[in-house]
């Protein structure tokens, strides 16, 4: 996906119908926020279209104009959770970490406190459930995240000589996700101490390649 936004997921039986005027895209909200609250309290399978409906407050038959079965809405939802992480990867740190080990744990804090905030969120991403296109979509989503990582790096930090740095940065997310995956298994949530273990993870992992110190360019946002 390109830099703050999510690259749609091939064309498939589980293809959304994208609203066309306010009165669809009102109606295509509140399906979305219906569809997150019960994901919050149920299990994935449990969350039926009629369901959905219900809780909306809108006929079943509105529900299937834009949405042809119950993969399609989570697809949508888990969209609209990979743009909030983003915009949040576009916000500023501040005060700016002077090291790149405490930049990384500073976003990582934030992608854990909004998670978190969001158990739908979790579920989607980490449930036993997942459905290839969900997944695939969370894959790029992370994709554009360590673009979005690689150019705050490259801005704060003298990286001239890191010509692989946005890979290493994706895999450090991949390292984080599998650690934040066994917390979410065991405590259905993100812990603090899990936040510590995928931060001292993905730091390892990224010392492979990345010196210990990285000097400052002097240069914070934007």
């Amino acid at each position: 996906m390109t830099a703050g936004t999510v690259q749609s997921v091939s064309a498939s039986a589980s293809a959304a119908r994208r609203p066309q005027r306010a009165r669809g895209h009102e109606r295509f909200a509140r399906l979305l926020d219906s569809t997150e609250a019960l994901l919050a309290e149920r299990p994935d399978d449990d969350v039926t279209l009629a369901m959905i409906a219900e809780k909306a407050g809108v006929p079943l038959p509105s529900v299937y104009h834009f949405f042809p079965n119950r993969n399609a809405i989570y697809v949508e939802l888990a969209k609209r959770f990979h743009e909030d992480l983003a915009a949040l990867s576009h916000m500023p740190i501040e005060p700016a970490p002077e090291r790149w080990q405490d930049l990384v744990l500073a976003r990582q804090t934030r992608a854990h406190d909004y998670l978190n905030d969001h158990p739908a969120a979790l579920r989607l991403f980490m449930g036993a459930g997942v459905s290839v296109e969900v997944r695939t979509l969370d894959l790029r989503g992370n994709s554009s995240i360590a673009a979005l990582r690689t150019a705050e790096f490259r801005r704060r930090f003298d990286c001239r000589s890191l010509g692989g740095l946005e890979d290493w940065l994706a895999n450090s997310i991949g390292v984080m996700d599998g650690i934040w995956a066994i917390s979410y298994a065991r405590h259905g949530r993100i812990t603090d101490h899990y936040l510590q273990e995928g931060w001292r993870a993905s730091v390892a992992y990224l010392r492979t390649y990345l010196p210990d110190t990285l000097r400052e360019t002097g240069k914070t946002w934007p």
